[in-house]
């Protein structure tokens, strides 16, 4: 990833995950069907299973059980399925790696849903550094389309106790946008 932007440290994002006390964490997650009999009068075809929200750390790794589920917002309010491959790992970028890119790679707003037929079933490792580990875009990231930096600079654990803070759903990497940055 390093090389294909044209960080000269190849090991900049890697080597805080490395780190034997890296925060990362797996999680497994189980989403039973939809009660049908319990939603007669609704028409929506699914029930909100995990709302809206983008993950705060670098990456999530992800595998499902090949149920449909996982949706992404790629505009505000429309919803795409993510079509589920069996032998595949969906990632999506995190938070923290649109900060440590100043904005190159986005967040993905994502959701998970249920349906009437079959239980969904994740399991999703998320990538995250030390919790003392600094959260900054390194100097290469600022171009001439981004003349400056788009965050500021904050720590992990910084970080998490704001994302923890807030509901699910709220844009929380807005919190640490650069006011000073020129647009």
């Amino acid at each position: 990833m390093a090389e294909g932007l044209g960080v000269p440290n190849k090991s900049i994002f890697s080597t805080f995950i490395t780190q034997l006390d890296n925060d990362s964490l797996l999680r497994f997650n189980h989403y039973p069907p939809k009660d049908c009999n319990k939603d007669r009068d609704n028409s929506n075809s699914f029930n909100v299973g995990f709302g809206e929200h983008s993950d705060p750390q670098i990456l999530t790794i992800l595998r499902s059980n090949d149920v449909a589920g996982l949706q992404i917002s790629l505009q505000h309010g429309v919803w795409n399925p993510v079509t589920p491959d069996p032998f595949a790992f969906c990632v999506n970028v995190g938070d923290l790696l649109e900060v440590m890119t100043n904005g190159r790679f986005m967040s993905v707003r994502h959701r998970a849903v249920t349906n009437s037929y079959k239980s969904r079933m994740s399991v999703a490792y998320f990538v995250a550094p030390p919790l003392d580990a600094y959260i900054v875009a390194p100097s290469v990231m600022v171009t001439p389309n981004r003349p400056s930096l788009l965050y500021k600079p904050f720590t992990w654990a910084e970080y998490k106790k704001v994302t923890y803070s807030l509901r699910l759903g709220d844009n929380r990497i807005d919190i640490f946008k650069n006011c000073t940055q020129v647009e």
